[in-house]
C-alpha cells in the first residue's frame, strides 16, 4: 500500500485521489525553457569571445551554476510541490496533504460538511479545473484550487455528503424505536 491507503480506517474507501491540476506546471516548464535558451545563448556568445582558457572556463562554470540555481528554484521546487499535493475524498472524509520536508494536511469529516461549491473561470473551464469550496460545521469555508474535473468532484462529494446524512437520519429513526 501507499499514500493514501495507509491512512484509511476500517470500512473507509477512496472515491477520488488526485493532485493539483497539471496546469500548475505550465509556468515552471516555461521558465525552464526560457532560462535554458538564455544560458545556451550566453554560452554560445562566451565561446565566440577571445578569452583565455581560464576565463572561458570560469564563465562557463558561472553560467552552469546560474542555470542550476534557477532551474531548481523555478522548476524543480514547483514540480516537487505539485507532486506532493494530494486531494483525497473517501467515504468518511476529505483529506488534503502537502509538503516535502514539513508536511501539513487537513481532514474534514464528510458528516461535518454543510455545503460544497465550485468556481471556475473561462481558463479553468478550458483546462477542466477549478476551485472547490467546502464549508464545514464549525470552520470558515476552505478553498482547494486547481482541482481537476472540479464539477465531477463537486457532484461526487455532494453525493457522499447526502448519503452520509441519509445514513445518520436512518440511524436516528432506528434509535428512537
Amino acid at each position: 500500500m501507499g499514500y493514501p491507503e495507509d491512512n484509511l480506517v476500517e470500512d473507509e474507501r477512496i472515491i477520488i485521489h488526485s493532485r493539483t491540476h497539471w496546469k500548475a506546471l505550465i509556468a515552471p516548464v516555461f521558465f525552464i525553457v526560457v532560462i535554458t535558451a538564455l544560458v545556451i545563448f550566453a554560452w554560445t556568445w562566451a565561446n565566440s569571445q577571445n578569452w583565455s582558457d581560464g576565463a572561458e572556463l570560469a564563465v562557463m562554470i558561472i553560467l552552469g551554476v546560474i542555470w542550476l540555481i534557477v532551474a531548481i528554484w523555478l522548476f524543480a521546487v514547483p514540480v516537487i510541490r505539485w507532486a506532493t499535493n494530494h486531494f483525497v475524498v473517501t467515504t468518511r472524509r476529505v483529506m488534503f496533504r502537502t509538503g516535502v520536508l514539513s508536511r501539513s494536511g487537513i481532514d474534514i469529516p464528510v458528516s461535518r460538511i454543510n455545503s460544497v461549491q465550485f468556481r471556475h473561470g473561462m481558463i479553468d473551464r478550458m483546462f477542466r479545473t477549478g476551485t472547490l469550496i467546502i464549508e464545514s460545521a464549525s470552520d470558515d469555508p476552505l478553498s482547494f484550487e486547481d482541482i481537476p474535473n472540479v464539477e465531477r468532484v463537486h457532484s461526487l462529494l455532494y453525493q457522499e455528503v447526502s448519503d452520509t446524512q441519509d445514513d445518520d437520519d436512518d440511524r436516528d429513526r432506528n434509535s428512537r424505536r
